[in-house]
């Protein structure tokens, strides 16, 4: 009986070890690919296209996809830039998400001080080029473990457009995309590792344009109707409207447009804002009191308002069970620190930071569980249909915030492309788990159901709403 008992131990010792010499094997393939991965990231910095029209870049990562096996379904969702790749059969089905929009206003060179790149207006200031490339090696690593008879299950890569206000994911949520999927995963660019079931903020988006009438701003003024005047009125209503609001509400805006020359009354001006809270319950009751703002600028003016609602995006439903296994694997595989040359770069940036963080804690994992981040993504209404986790790792130089021309310069360089393997590997590793051992989805369905239940997902979209291709016009 003891001999039995013995040899039975051995066996389930050995069975593990070789999932883990597996498991390892697949990783190291990440690795192996590294020139490759870069290659894409790289491209994809210097292409820095805007939401909804990442033409080339949506094109380079569907490509590679499809050229390792991938069976690739373009301009998914109404959205062009949008793409699904799937590789495998049967369940599980593992969704992970990759993003490649850029942002307006944040050109600048891998370079450790602010210089814009010459003929590009926008950046890759939340390291989107590298949260495309990564979760694409993911992918490509799963698919050939799974063709080498090594997984069962199903990988499908979400190629997602217009993350930056666009909210391309939601209207794929719409489209039912993830309908067949048992969960999803996705990570992001930051200055610290991090992970844990942490949540977000939910946010709404509108353009509001006012038509007015121009005139000679010296010579005939009662003759003119300012659009830009109009703009000023709903500002600063939007400004006393956040001291009547529940907490942790953030309103913000910028002009869009005011206006060519002072001696003209302009006649056309256009206001863009975000509006955001942790519940999109209280989104959605503040957003008709934010477009009462606009109508009292309009009216004190005697303009016209244009509303153009741009959607919205839910707060993250944590999910602790997919959280644990991407907090594990990213503490295993972490092995980040700066080599000489980073290390100058990086300490040239921080001279530039408000707060500057010690560089070492690259090496650390921080678990940010409970926490809601002040940032928001459409990755929450992926949360609502399906489990869902995500982290991220130190591609920026520790205390850079995101939106940041510091941020562009480290993500364009070696610093964002070790960030960028780390991802790759927890993330192929995290899905390995998922589907090497199903009781983690059993668990990780019934936590999502727990955290549903009486909550109905509605999405901020109104009805028969189209992705706005043109937002970033």
């Amino acid at each position: 009986m003891l001999i039995r008992l013995a040899s039975l131990v051995a066996l389930m010792l050995f069975t593990v070890q070789t999932a883990q010499a597996q498991k390892q094997t697949m990783v190291d393939r990440i690795q192996q690919r590294e020139s490759t991965t870069w290659d894409w990231a790289s491209r994809i910095w210097n292409l820095s296209e805007p939401g909804y029209q990442e033409v080339e870049s949506a094109r380079l990562l569907a490509d590679a996809l499809e050229a390792a096996g991938f069976h690739v379904e373009r301009g998914v969702a109404e959205i062009p830039t949008a793409f699904t790749a799937t590789f495998g059969s049967g369940s599980p089905v593992i969704a992970i998400l990759g993003e490649y929009d850029a942002l307006p206003g944040l050109s600048q060179q891998a370079v450790p001080e602010q210089l814009p790149r010459a003929g590009a207006t926008y950046g890759h200031a939340c390291g989107h080029h590298l949260f495309g490339a990564a979760s694409a090696s993911a992918a490509i690593a799963i698919a050939e473990q799974i063709q080498n008879g090594k997984l069962q299950g199903t990988v499908r890569f979400y190629g997602c457009p217009a993350e930056e206000g666009g909210s391309g994911k939601t209207f794929m949520v719409r489209a039912g995309l993830f309908d067949d999927c048992d969960a999803a995963l996705h990570w992001h660019p930051a200055s610290k590792n991090t992970a844990g079931d942490s949540s977000c903020l939910s946010r709404a988006a509108v353009k509001f344009r006012f038509i007015g009438r121009s005139a000679h701003a010296a010579g005939a003024p009662e003759q003119g109707r300012s659009a830009l005047d109009a703009v000023e009125l709903a500002c600063h209503a939007s400004e006393l409207l956040r001291e009547h609001t529940p907490d942790f509400t953030r309103i913000h805006h910028v002009i869009v447009s005011g206006g060519a020359a002072p001696n003209v009354v302009p006649d056309s001006a256009e206001v863009f804002f975000y509006l955001r809270h942790p519940k999109a319950e209280i989104v959605r009751e503040l957003y008709p009191r934010l477009l009462k703002c606009a109508q009292a600028g309009a009216l004190a003016t005697e303009t016209k308002l244009e509303e153009r609602y741009l959607g919205g995006t839910m707060e993250l439903l944590p999910n602790n069970r997919l959280a644990d296994v991407a907090l594990a694997n990213l503490r295993e595989f972490n092995q980040l620190k700066y080599d000489n040359q980073q290390r100058e770069f990086a300490q040239r940036i921080q001279q530039t930071l408000t707060k500057p963080l010690p560089l070492d804690i690259i090496s650390e994992v921080f678990d940010t569980s409970g926490e809601v981040g002040k940032g928001s993504t459409d990755v929450g209404d992926v949360s609502w249909v399906i489990p869902t986790a995500g982290f991220t790792t130190a591609c920026f130089v520790p205390g850079t915030t995101s939106h940041s021309w510091q941020a562009v310069a480290a993500s364009g360089m070696s610093i964002g492309k070790q960030g960028m393997q780390l991802a790759a590997q927890t993330m192929a590793a995290s899905v390995w788990d998922l589907m090497t051992q199903p009781e983690i989805l059993v668990e990780a369905k019934q936590e999502h159901a727990r955290r549903r239940e009486g909550r109905k997902y509605e999405p901020l979209l109104l009805p028969e709403q189209q992705p706005p291709l043109d937002y970033r016009n």
